[in-house]
């Protein structure tokens, strides 16, 4: 197997776990709140919330190990986190210090959501970029269907079942924490850091069938501009790349998918469906995920990041028009689930596949992580806040306006992706930072 294709496979395996870490919990939610006789709003915003607030935190500042102690180094520690976050989790038998341990697994989402993009695009050819570091998103959603599968196998087996459900993701984390032991060290980060010898040692096993001494003068030239200089992504010169990923990460969440991951069966009882068949639908909705991930995966190297967004754009539009004219209508049966089908279908092709990808490539190589933590930051802020706001909006304006408040923020998405997203797909890192860094 290809050595690239193998490391980014493994680095890609932190989305796997970030995938699991974000559901198991939801296997664990109605037994933890009768265990502990906690109140709606204690469980709600200490004992499940805590992870997601974890989370938040390890994308603000997972930029800062990732910098300073370099990418492998911060992706080891990751796998820690979420050992230790799974196996305390599973020991524990009090709320604050189960919530604790949920907070850790929760900071090794956030970092690994800047580590595991930023390695593997800085190790891959720029022909192959894409469908490698789009590799973690689909390892999010995989992730996401065992954790599913492993709640369901494990929910019949005693009292201790969300004690087995919630440890399980320490057998995941230790093979991960293993692996990722064997992968080398980012080559742009060694030549950031000075290392050339170590970072042409690496890159000789990257590409053992050519030169690499005009890349490693390449890379070093495009790093010296900015050399023994203090820059932040804040500087009028990153101004685009900033705006880039600022809006890609506000699209995303305001496209409303979090907010609809987490209450599809109550968004699916609102259109008249009964429980069962409403979790039936649930489960159909992360098939689907699955599906056209891979789908996305496939064809952004392809057709480019710029297309499947443009296609993903008409998609939400059109699906989540359809929801809130169906919502307004009072249409009941299968519409409004077919509608979420084609919606979800639209984000895994378009946002689900391009977003890390997308951040990962439009910053310089000494950004590179304080960007993706910008970007990141605000995708997590927002996915804290939107979905909280839900059940609220749902009780006063109704389900019919909510949707359309998304569907009108695609067509803002549309706009941007349009006028203002620029392609990178087979561009090389260095001729990006060219063509979006104005001096």
């Amino acid at each position: 197997m290809n050595k690239i294709l193998l490391w980014s496979i493994i680095v890609a395996l932190a989305g796997f776990l970030f995938g699991f870490d974000t559901v198991v919990i939801s296997g664990a939610d109605k037994k933890l709140q009768l265990l502990w006789g906690s109140s709606d709003v204690f469980h709600g915003s200490v004992v499940m919330a805590m992870a997601l607030w974890g989370t938040v935190i390890g994308a603000m500042f997972g930029g800062i190990p990732t910098n300073k102690l370099g990418r492998k180094k911060t992706l080891i520690w990751i796998g820690i986190f979420y050992t230790v976050s799974a196996l305390g989790s599973a020991l524990v038998n009090d709320p604050f210090t189960f919530a604790f341990f949920r907070f850790l697994g929760g900071l090794g989402v956030g970092a690994s959501t800047i580590a595991a993009p930023a390695y593997v695009s800085e190790i891959a050819p720029a022909k192959d970029r894409g469908r490698l570091v789009a590799l973690y998103q689909f390892n999010i959603v995989f992730g996401i269907l065992i954790a599913f599968l492993s709640n369901y196998l494990l929910s019949n087996i005693g009292e201790n079942a969300w004690r087995w459900m919630i440890g399980i993701e320490a057998l995941p984390a230790v093979i991960y924490t293993l692996l990722v032991l064997t992968v080398p060290k980012s080559p742009r980060w060694l030549l950031l850091k000075g290392r050339n010898e170590e970072a042409t040692k690496t890159l000789k096993l990257l590409y053992p069938d050519q030169p690499v001494d005009d890349v490693v003068a390449e890379i070093i030239a495009s790093q010296s501009t900015h050399k023994d200089s203090v820059e932040t992504i804040f500087m009028k010169k990153y101004r685009f790349p900033l705006i880039l990923a600022f809006l890609i990460a506000f699209f995303n969440q305001f496209s409303g998918i979090n907010a609809f991951l987490y209450y599809a069966p109550r968004i699916f009882e609102l259109a008249g469906l009964g429980e069962s068949t409403a979790l039936l639908s649930s489960i159909g909705i992360g098939v689907t995920n699955l599906v056209f991930t891979l789908v996305g995966v496939a064809l952004i190297d392809r057709l480019g990041r710029k297309p499947l967004l443009f296609i993903g754009s008409i998609g939400y539009i059109i699906s989540l028009s359809l929801v809130a004219i169906a919502f307004f209508l009072e249409w009941t049966g299968m519409a409004v689930p077919i509608f979420l089908f084609i919606f979800i279908a639209s984000h895994a092709i378009g946002q689900g596949a391009v977003i890390w990808v997308f951040i990962s490539e439009i910053f310089p190589d000494h950004l590179r992580a304080s960007g993706q933590s910008f970007g990141t930051s605000t995708h997590w802020v927002l996915a804290a806040i939107i979905p909280s706001m839900v059940p609220f909006l749902f009780a006063t304006i109704g389900a019919a306006v909510v949707f359309s408040i998304f569907a009108f923020m695609m067509v803002l998405q549309l706009i941007f992706v349009i006028f203002m997203m620029p392609e990178t797909k087979g561009v090389s890192l260095e001729d990006l930072e060219k063509k979006l860094i104005k001096e």
